[in-house]
């Protein structure tokens, strides 16, 4: 691990769990040949929650590998254990193990699942039945744990899956996992390992495959003719607009597409379901980032003659709320590989969009091509327009005054204590408002879930600090949640403390899912009913939750609640003094319930 730049003294977690070294053995199970695939794919850890289905392999990874390369790591839910490989893959791009126990742990973790799905995120998940075999099966147990096509839980959202009946079958199993998972579109595989396969002593050792020779193969760049089409359309545009969506985080990709945006002069959007794509602070940059398109995209789509999507996520649903019923009349052009991984069961492929230009690669591949293209149409790029202004948080004064904390005064609190450190946002609540904090690079926001499911935050954020403390621990991972995401996956930060895996929670804690408030309250006035009545069977309230003593409880930093404004920038400073000390933290907020304007708009406009 490289040395911080600040100095601050991390606690060692190499040596953790290091096993008792066992006397050397010809002999190898099916186990060992599985687990000996998985330290040759380059996989640094698998986080599991233990069951018996899987206990070869749990052995195996023990004492076959040392428990290293990969690493385990010991979630108290599997829920817990699938997030945190999608948190590490959001910040790196590579896949994490996932370990699942047979189909209970299956259910218990499909949402999860689902949310590394939706995300397009590369996943290896491993499973356990059996043994298939009943003559093998312990009285119980073993026939209530086995299902005979256990991948049909969640067949319909992810990208394949597999029960090989041999060892020699699920070393290639799990090599053709890899391959697919990592071949954009990208999303999670599994794998279902029989017991029996397991626990059998294999009469000649496996020869391990090499994983070299079975990459991922390149994404290609896109065809001549449409590129140079795209490329006419942009140089020819009066008013071009950018939708800046799934991205990389690679910081040459993401100055790549700065580029592109000033040689065709496209103003940019932005999303807060995605990662950090565009500068916010260029002058470009017209409108987001947000959960749901802000009043003012709309205008631009509605006004724009050209629209390029960079793999943006529901482009019909953004034309929707743009054009209402009315036809769209600008030229669509869409890079994006997302039409290859659709299917009938799950709609995450959103509405239907009409598109003029398809791109079929990824934004990272299409666009230095394409930008090349248009610098050979019009070599001289357009005027900047003057800077967009649109400010930010309430200064810091405003927390003198006030009298409670809102969302925006969290983020003024939160960018002062963090004074000019560099940080990774892991996570924003629903109500987090379009222009409260800047993105000046790629890994300063990782973006949400990808399915909307309450509880992955914990998870995702614990997963995204690993891999952001194996780079070298520079940033503070800081996770923005709500209580109720908090509450339903808060586990995470045992896995969290005990594998010595810094970061910052903060609780924006308004004591309700208060979310579905409004649409209660929406509910209620169209009916003619009391909207006074939105908070019953909502409010997390009476008792209120100690989130701190929670925190605490399962090992981490426990600070708050906070409820006086003037308190909240040192309690925040002291949440970062601890993620640098190399603990987790969680910092209790009490904020007011409110509305985000641009949301409740969207909401507005699409009649929920």
């Amino acid at each position: 691990m490289r040395a911080r730049s600040d100095k601050a003294a991390v606690p060692p977690y190499k040596d953790i769990e290091r096993p008792v070294p066992g006397e050397p053995s010809n002999k190898q199970w099916g186990s060992d040949a599985i687990a000996a695939v998985l330290r040759e794919l380059d996989l640094p850890y698998i986080a599991l929650n233990p069951g018996a289905s899987y206990r070869g392999l749990h052995d195996s990874l023990v004492n076959y590998l040392g428990n290293r390369q990969p690493e385990m790591l010991l979630c108290l839910h599997e829920e817990t254990a699938i997030a945190i490989a999608h948190g590490y893959a959001k910040v790196t791009g590579r896949p994490l193990a996932a370990a699942v126990h047979s189909n209970v742990g299956l259910m218990h973790g499909s949402m999860a699942v689902f949310n590394a799905y939706c995300d397009r995120m590369p996943l290896i998940l491993l499973g356990a039945t059996g043994p298939v075999d009943a003559s093998l099966r312990r009285p119980w147990i073993d026939w209530i744990h086995t299902s005979r096509d256990q991948g049909s839980l969640i067949r319909d959202f992810i990208k394949w899956d597999d029960q090989p009946a041999s060892a020699a079958a699920a070393q290639e199993a799990l090599l053709r996992g890899h391959l697919l998972a990592c071949t954009a579109p990208r999303g999670p595989v599994y794998v279902n390992l029989d017991a029996a396969v397991q626990e059998q002593q294999l009469p000649e050792p496996l020869a391990t495959p090499s994983a070299a020779r079975f990459k991922p193969p390149v994404t290609p760049e896109p065809p001549a003719e449409p590129l140079r089409e795209a490329a006419r359309l942009l140089v020819s545009a009066k008013r071009p607009v950018m939708l800046a969506g799934r991205t990389s985080r690679d910081p040459a990709s993401w100055q790549k597409r700065v580029e592109l945006a000033e040689a065709v002069g496209a103003k940019v959007i932005t999303d807060l379901k995605t990662g950090a794509a565009f500068p916010t602070g260029h002058p470009l940059h017209a409108a987001g980032p947000a959960t749901l398109l802000p009043p003012e995209a709309s205008q631009l789509l509605l006004d724009a003659d050209v629209i390029l999507s960079l793999d943006w996520v529901d482009v019909a649903g953004a034309l929707k709320l743009s054009y209402g019923s009315k036809p769209v009349t600008a030229k669509i052009i869409s890079i994006s590989l997302d039409l290859h991984g659709h299917g009938g069961a799950v709609m995450d492929y959103q509405g239907l969009p009409p598109v003029d230009v398809h791109l079929l690669t990824e934004p990272d591949v299409a666009v230095p091509p394409l930008l090349a293209a248009v610098k050979a149409l019009r070599p001289t790029a357009p005027p900047l327009p003057a800077s967009n202004g649109r400010g930010g948080p309430p200064p810091l004064a405003t927390l003198e005054s006030a009298t409670s904390i809102n969302v925006p005064l969290l983020a003024t609190g939160l960018r002062a204590a963090l004074g000019s450190r560099e940080a990774t946002i892991l996570r924003f609540t629903l109500s987090w408002g379009a222009h409260l904090w800047e993105f000046r690079h790629p890994l300063d926001y990782i973006g949400y879930d990808g399915g909307a499911g309450i509880g992955s935050g914990p998870g995702i954020s614990t997963g995204a600090a690993l891999a952001l403390r194996d780079m070298g621990g520079e940033r503070i991972p800081i996770a923005i949640s709500g209580d109720g995401d908090f509450m339903m996956g808060c586990t995470a930060l045992w896995t969290a403390a005990h594998y010595h895996i810094p970061f910052l929670t903060v609780v924006a804690n308004n004591r309700s899912f208060f979310n579905d408030e409004r649409h209660q309250e929406r509910v209620a006035k169209e009916r003619g009913r009391p909207v006074a009545n939105r908070w019953i069977g909502q409010a997390i309230r009476e008792p209120d939750i100690d989130i701190a003593s929670i925190a605490r409880a399962q090992g981490a930093v426990g600070i708050g609640p906070v409820t006086d404004p003037k308190k909240l920038v040192e309690a925040l400073q002291q949440g970062i003094a601890a993620v640098r000390e190399g603990k987790p933290c969680v910092v209790d907020v009490r904020v007011d319930p409110g509305y985000d304007p641009a949301m409740t708009s969207a909401m507005q406009r699409v009649g929920r």
